[in-house]
């Protein structure tokens, strides 16, 4: 199941260009762990604490998560600012080429609703 999804993965984000969609970004609000926080607020040349007050909360499960569901480093033309720095959540997502596949399968399907790539992906895998 692995191999199939890491095929199918690479092939359809060849196809895929996120920047015309960014509903991720705008829809999600990604949990960011200590380790994030402290990289993009050294990047952003701010105090953790201070990044912590000016953009994120803590949810209902106890992660630290966006103040709102729009990305604020989102820009325009759907490019993040902090890309480069982004928290793991965004890294791995839409959560479509993991090892052990398998226990992520309820996340993708949720994901279906959000991402166009992970359509494209369910579609192709054979029943």
């Amino acid at each position: 199941m692995d191999r199939k999804f890491h095929q199918l993965n690479e092939e359809v984000f060849q196809e895929i260009d996120c920047l015309k969609c960014a509903n991720c970004c705008k829809t999600i609000c990604p949990i960011f762990k200590e380790r994030d926080i402290d990289r993009i607020a050294r990047s952003l040349k701010m105090k953790p604490s201070a990044f912590v007050t000016s953009y994120l909360h803590i949810d209902d499960d106890g992660d630290y998560v966006l103040n709102q569901t729009h990305s604020p480093f989102l820009g325009k033309d759907n490019y993040c600012s902090i890309y480069n720095v982004r928290p793991k959540a965004c890294r791995e997502y839409p959560h479509t080429n993991p090892v052990n596949m398998h226990k992520y399968l309820g996340l993708a399907a949720k994901n279906l609703t959000v991402c166009p790539a992970v359509i494209e992906i369910l579609k192709r895998i054979p029943l």
